[in-house]
């Protein structure tokens, strides 16, 4: 008999006493999950990433003193191996783009569901990334404009551009039908639940789809989706 897998190790940053709380109680509620400590700001959520080596790191933005996007240096550097995923009510672009170069494997939004968030934390333990619905079409037009940026002759096609759709009429219906989901920042499971199919087979197109596409990324491959008018 195997034995049996332990819970993810949560520690929450957070400087509402209300909302830590609240969210250790709706966390509590999935015995894959267990919040082993919280923190009201980056200092004191420092020590406890130190003291904890918590799996997962849930981290706002909006702190006292030093905001969240600020302290992953210092998080990533204290607690290696936890993934830290932002969980904000920031909505801004900017927000997103330093939470994302500074080592942050996901960006949510607090507005999230509770199912949505549990997707979240398991997905990141696999490997996974994820992005609110609501900041990915900004996720995909900032990755866009630094591609254009990047490009020797933004008004010419882009040799990739044109790989990308030629992978594209190589993808099945159904990987087509993961690809939409994939551009509205759908999770697997949301996914899943759509098409009426196994999350485990969400996750084996979206294997798929990134090899066929060429890409390493999610993002990567919404914003190929985006090009192509799949959105």
């Amino acid at each position: 008999m195997s034995a049996p897998i332990p819970p993810v190790r949560i520690l929450v940053i957070d400087d509402h006493t209300l909302f830590r709380r609240g969210l250790t109680a709706l966390l509590a509620r999935d015995s894959r999950l267990r919040v082993v400590g919280d923190a009201p700001d980056a200092g004191v959520g420092l020590r406890r990433a130190q003291e904890l080596r918590p799996d997962v790191i849930l981290l706002d933005n909006h702190l006292p003193g030093v905001a969240g996007v600020d302290a992953l240096p210092a998080l990533r550097e204290a607690a290696p191996e936890a993934r830290i995923l932002m969980l904000t009510v920031s909505e801004d672009e900017r927000d997103l783009g330093a939470a994302l170069r500074g080592g942050a494997v996901g960006y949510l939004l607090k507005t999230a569901e509770g199912e949505a968030l549990v997707a979240a934390i398991l997905g990141a333990m696999e490997g996974e990334s994820a992005i609110a619905p609501e900041m990915m079409s900004k996720l995909v037009a900032a990755y866009r404009e630094a591609a254009v940026a990047d490009a020797p002759n933004p008004a010419a096609p882009a040799v990739g551009a044109v790989r990308a759709g030629e992978a594209i009429a190589g993808l099945s219906p159904r990987e087509i039908d993961v690809l939409r989901g994939i551009a509205r920042g759908a999770s697997n499971k949301e996914i899943a639940r759509e098409h009426g199919i196994a999350e485990a087979t969400v996750k084996i197109h979206v294997q798929h789809i990134l090899r066929k596409l060429g890409v390493s990324t999610r993002v990567q491959a919404a914003v190929i989706a985006s090009e192509n008018g799949l959105t």
